[in-house]
């Protein structure tokens, strides 16, 4: 991410199981809106949908000046942002990168200023400016020497997709596919509650539709007991089974069948039980999408039973189907995380006196790898040692406060 948000040129490392940890206003939520930027490329989208909002997508949080980091408000230049992104695709690696241009003394709005895709060190496309300025160039490979023109209100891959007839259709849909089925859940327990209609069998991003998809998940036997099997390491209730009545509007509703004949209505259960069914169903799923965004995914969650759900999605992501990305301000989580999350675990970290953010991986500061054999990752969290250490390793002591820090001890 480059010149996005409060991120002036800084990378997300990124596995089956990445965690993001750091303090409120770090940044952590603009890493979020950096993956719904993609998802809205996926969707289709002109960039100007994408940033501002359609009638069916909220956009990206925050005002053009704040997605894209300003030059200052007298100029006239353009002012940029760049996404890149890489990736394995059909055990290819793929690289993409999109670069967005807005001036706010301009009435185009946003626009592509570059964007290129390759698959090794191989170019696939890679854009360059028209003489009259309205649109972009880009010599696509195994397309002859004759340059392909592309309006400049909407990413190229987007455009490109809907020709399916250019070469590397392929590798062109399954870069597509990977950002269309991105799946940002934040779930309200008011939402897993709600009876929902059989023909949409699909959990929405606040919960919705938790019965149906339920409901289709328990046809198959086997993924019904793994899901029965896990809801009884997690939650207290002794569930035996589900059921699924209709109410007078013909939706499907949501009982817990417990081993002594009890049922207990959605209505009845507790958060942090539909919680953990939501999560539980979501990767279950049968098809279910590339990656899952949470934000702060331990969020009414015990945490005495906080591991049992961590070491499930360890389990279900170390499969390689499903890629989960969350945030957390969890001790509990940090602490009982496997050696891969612990790799694929950064902090965001902002001082109070820069208007930018870094992220780094927490396996490089210092010698945490080592220091998290004799302590807790969740101690050291819950002290904000990692945070310490982030203002040392970052800080300059010729440039920035620190020893405006020293100076203000000795007084």
């Amino acid at each position: 991410m480059v010149n996005f948000k409060n991120f002036a040129d800084e990378t997300l490392k990124v596995g089956p199981f990445t965690v993001i940890i750091g303090a409120n206003a770090s940044g952590k939520s603009n890493i979020r809106d950096a993956f719904r930027f993609l998802h809205g490329i996926g969707l289709g989208y002109t960039i100007a949908q994408i940033i501002e909002g359609t009638n069916e997508w909220p956009g990206i949080r925050g005002a053009p000046s704040e997605v894209i980091r300003f030059e200052p408000v007298f100029s006239y230049a353009w002012s940029t942002m760049t996404i890149s992104v890489g990736a394995e695709i059909d055990k290819q690696k793929i690289s993409y990168s999109i670069t967005v241009g807005y001036n706010p003394h301009s009435t185009e709005g946003f626009r592509l200023e570059k964007e290129s895709l390759k698959v090794g060190s191989e170019i696939l496309y890679d854009t360059f400016e028209d003489s009259n300025g309205r649109t972009l160039s880009a010599n696509l490979k195994d397309a002859g020497e004759t340059a392909a023109h592309f309006n400049r209100t909407q990413p190229v891959l987007t455009q490109l997709q809907a020709a399916m007839n250019v070469p590397f259709t392929d590798l062109v849909y399954g870069l597509f596919s990977l950002f269309q089925h991105t799946t940002f859940l934040d779930f309200s327990p008011d939402h897993l509650r709600e009876p929902s209609n059989r023909a949409r069998p699909f959990l929405s991003d606040s919960g919705r539709n938790l019965p149906a998809a339920l409901e289709s998940l328990c046809r198959e036997p086997e993924r019904k007991r793994i899901l029965l099997s896990w809801l009884h390491e997690l939650i207290p209730m002794d569930v035996e089974d589900f059921e699924f009545p209709l109410d007078s509007n013909g939706h499907v509703q949501l009982l817990f069948v417990e081993r002594s004949g009890r049922k207990v209505s959605a209505d009845s259960a507790s958060d942090g039980t539909l919680r953990f069914l939501g999560v539980l169903t979501a990767l279950l799923a049968q098809q279910p999408p590339s990656i899952y965004v949470f934000e702060d995914l331990d969020a009414g969650i015990h945490p005495a039973r906080l591991w049992l759900l961590l070491d499930f999605i360890e389990r279900e992501t170390a499969k390689g189907v499903v890629h989960v990305v969350t945030t957390t301000h969890s001790p509990a989580l940090l602490t009982w995380m496997n050696d891969s999350t612990f790799d694929h675990t950064s902090v965001v970290y902002r001082d109070e006196y820069w208007s930018d953010s870094v992220i780094r991986p927490i396996a490089g500061l210092y010698n945490l790898r080592e220091l998290r054999k004799s302590t807790t990752l969740g101690e050291l969290f819950t002290s904000d040692w990692i945070g310490e250490a982030m203002k040392f390793s970052e800080g300059d002591a010729d440039t920035d406060h620190l020893d405006d820090d020293e100076e203000e001890d000795e007084r």
